[in-house]
């Protein structure tokens, strides 16, 4: 494998792990800056439903109601080719469990594209699905 690779898979990885942390303390904890880690810009889709900008995606998670989440799994590459040479960008997957409320916990999975900024790194596009068990599925 390429040094270069290499060395950008590694950064992916350690970003990703520092970045997660940081994103589910704020969702669960401080929800009111959760907008902070949005570029102005930025797409979240919950559950099917599309949000435009960080200042809608602000209100849209603050409208939820209290959450706690648990990250199981971890993954996370470096986004490559000549249109990215000059903006460093990660696609990071993570699953886990997620509980609203009162109600029981459910499995999830979340997709982010993060890209560096200065020193801070912010999200480009957030995928967030809650895993529903089907039943009688065959």
């Amino acid at each position: 494998m390429e040094q270069d690779l290499k060395t950008k898979i590694d950064e992916a990885c350690r970003t990703a792990e520092e970045f997660t942390k940081l994103y589910y303390e704020s969702l669960d904890k401080r929800r009111y800056l959760i907008s902070r880690l949005y570029l102005d810009t930025a797409t979240l889709i919950w559950n099917g439903n599309g949000i435009e900008g960080k200042d809608n995606i602000q209100k849209f998670w603050t409208d939820l109601p209290p959450s706690d989440h648990n990250v199981f799994a971890l993954d996370a590459q470096p986004v490559t080719g000549p249109e990215m040479a000059d903006q460093l960008t990660f696609l990071v997957k993570v699953g886990g469990h997620v509980k609203y409320d009162d109600r029981s916990s459910k499995p999830f999975n979340q997709s982010f594209l993060i890209a560096a900024m200065g020193d801070k790194w912010k999200i480009v596009s957030d995928c967030f699905r809650v895993q529903e068990v089907l039943e009688n599925a065959s």
